[in-house]
């Protein structure tokens, strides 16, 4: 089959597409044939080996690949046909169409054209009403945002939040589960993007290049969730605009954030974040929203398995709006 593949850490340039044999489906999985896959900003991260210096950089590298990468394809989300089914499979049967997200520790990326996957992993059935690139590229942001707003966050119905970075893909998708929960949603991102972040549900968007979205006067009444899903902020900065019991939901650890989580995060429970499991049953949720008609892709731009170089580049640019689609 062929695949993306990233043999050394580096820039886009790095990523190559080559012949790489097809997967072997063992009991309990399914073979699917990836129809469409998304570029997020952790594939790009991963590839450049983007990672905070010194408290991560070690164990990131005997985690990812010491030399080089270890998995050298890239890639969490899938949508996609299943082909075939191994032993003991009942979910699923051959020409249903899926979608879903593999483990990066337990399965080959989807930056390819077969994936084998456990039927009792983050695979459902691909929403009707959605095309393949809508669902190749819903679960990074779909099953992030809602493990940080509903497992770490515990967000109820009525609560004030601020989602920092709204326009990405996390952003998006936290404004949507968000606002599906009932609570009452402000979006940061810049004013070329607030009215795409309005259309999703935002309640407010505060323009960060015109607004200080960490100046009390500034948002108002203080918040009961602040979710930073770019790494641009911090629990001290927002500290003044949110309440007593606040949470503030760190997508990005840095090593700030670590000493933040060692110490006053741990006493208080006031920062708090995590590696999202990729769980089923959020997966289900995500599926049910899309289903309701509660949740839409945002797509910013899509491309052929072999522009995926281009694809890199445009994740690793601060302009992208929502998700980056690779068709394959």
């Amino acid at each position: 089959m062929r695949a993306a593949v990233v043999r050394r850490y580096g820039p886009p340039e790095v990523v190559s597409i080559e012949e790489v044999p097809d997967p072997v489906v063992k009991p309990g999985q399914v073979l699917v044939r990836i129809r469409a896959t998304g570029v997020s900003r952790g594939d790009a991260r991963v590839r450049g080996f983007d990672i905070p210096r010194p408290v991560f950089w070690l164990p990131a590298r005997l985690m990812l690949g010491v030399f080089r990468p270890r998995k050298p394809v890239l890639g969490t989300e899938f949508a996609g046909v299943v082909e075939a089914v191994g032993e003991r499979v009942t979910r699923f049967k051959v020409g249903d169409a899926v979608f879903g997200a593999a483990k990066f520790a337990k399965n080959t990326g989807t930056h390819c054209e077969l994936l084998a996957i456990g039927e009792d992993e983050a695979i459902a059935p691909k929403p009707e009403r959605m095309s393949f690139e809508e669902a190749g590229c819903v679960a990074f942001g779909c099953l992030t945002a809602g493990y940080f707003l509903r497992r770490l966050g515990k967000l109820k119905a009525g609560e004030r939040v601020l989602i920092i970075g709204a326009s990405g893909a996390v952003g998006c998708a936290a404004v949507q589960i968000a606002k599906h929960a009932s609570a009452t949603v402000v979006g940061v991102c810049s004013g070329a993007n607030a009215e795409l972040v309005k259309s999703i549900g935002a309640d407010e968007v505060i323009d960060y290049t015109k607004r200080d979205h960490t100046d009390p006067a500034v948002v108002g009444e203080p918040f009961d969730v602040v979710f930073d899903t770019v790494g641009a902020s911090s629990l001290g900065a927002c500290k003044g605009i949110m309440t007593e019991n606040g949470r503030f939901l760190a997508a990005v650890m840095g090593v700030r954030e670590m000493v933040q989580l060692m110490t006053n995060g741990l006493r208080t429970r006031k920062l708090r974040s995590g590696v999202d499991p990729q769980s089923p049953e959020e997966l289900e949720r995500c599926r049910a929203m899309i289903e309701e008609g509660a949740y839409r892709s945002v797509i910013d731009s899509e491309y052929p398995l072999e522009d995926i170089v281009e694809a890199h580049r445009r994740a690793d640019s601060d302009r992208k709006r929502g998700n980056v689609v690779v068709r394959v």
